[in-house]
């Protein structure tokens, strides 16, 4: 039997969950929407995915018990924590959450505990990447439909490969439409046992791949900034108090017009900076580490 999968796909219960420095507001997915999209695109089953807990999953599965409707679609439990060094791991089929802020390798240790499948999200990404330490984990995630810079993912391939690993795809779902962007086919029956060793074993493929659009960037970053601007200002204030004019300018031009021809204009910049701060950290093989530092001066010289 082949199912076909959603393995990382985040809903309003990750809001409050996703930890120390980022806004509070994650994601504007209601239960009922995400289920009403898994049922028409056909999946057979989703792993919840909420950052630092297993909120969302248990509600979810509730919603789908009460509906007939949504019987064919099974839910299964997961999380994706964010351990001591600021990176996300992914824990797939726990049933007792794992805490924040502890070690990579005792992350492991709980996932195996609880009979789980760990993977590497994201795992060459810019930010909150495990990088080489991603073959500590039972699969990693090749593709992820925000890392829109590409070479993320193509670094994230050829290291899958180099070290022989199970791929899988991630739609890292945070707005509606992208989920199910990416999936997955389990050559298993549709049971979580069943799954859970098909993932250990490396039955499993992907089968369907896709970037996020510009406008669902924009859409994600929207529902974040309005409702979260004291944070931001807040988050200004501490890590760029000498550009706190700017960013304060900004937000008070984005408050005028959400919807300027500006803010577009201001994605294709980010997306260009971004590939060029990617090509020189996963071609070039430059410490990443500038990036936690938050320091403008020397992001912008890495654009360059």
């Amino acid at each position: 039997m082949s199912i076909a999968t959603e393995l990382h796909c985040h809903n309003s219960f990750s809001n409050f969950h996703v930890g120390e420095g980022e806004p509070s507001y994650d994601c504007n997915i209601s239960i009922r929407d995400q289920l009403e999209r898994s049922f028409n695109l056909g999946l057979d089953a989703i792993f919840v995915t909420n950052h630092n807990t297993l909120d969302g999953y248990r509600q979810l599965l509730e919603y789908k018990n009460d509906h007939e409707k949504f019987k064919k679609i099974n839910v299964y439990p997961a999380e994706e924590i964010t351990i001591d060094n600021g990176a996300h791991v992914l824990a797939y089929g726990i049933h007792d959450e794992i805490p924040t802020g502890i070690s990579l390798e005792e992350v492991i240790d709980k996932v195996r505990d609880q009979g789980g499948v760990s993977s590497a999200p994201h795992p060459f990404g810019l930010i909150n990447a495990l990088r080489d330490n991603a073959k500590k984990c039972d699969m990693v995630e090749v593709f992820n439909s925000n890392n829109v810079d590409i070479l993320s993912n193509a670094r994230a391939t050829q290291f899958a490969l180099d070290n022989n690993m199970t791929q899988v795809a991630g739609s890292d779902s945070h707005v509606l439409s992208t989920l199910g962007r990416c999936v997955n086919v389990i050559n298993s029956e549709n049971n979580l046992d069943d799954i859970l060793q098909a993932m250990k074993s490396g039955d499993i493929r992907v089968s369907q791949t896709g970037y996020v659009s510009q406008s669902e960037t924009l859409d994600h970053l929207k529902y974040k900034i309005n409702n979260s601007k004291e944070y931001i200002v807040d988050y200004i204030s501490e890590h760029y108090p000498n550009a706190k004019w700017l960013f304060t300018l900004l937000l008070r031009l984005y408050d005028s017009n959400q919807n300027s021809s500006m803010w577009p204009l201001f994605y294709k910049i980010a997306l260009y900076s971004m590939r060029r701060i990617s090509q020189k950290i996963n071609l070039q093989n430059q410490d990443p580490s500038f990036m936690k530092d938050r320091n403008l001066a020397t992001i912008f010289k890495m654009t360059l």
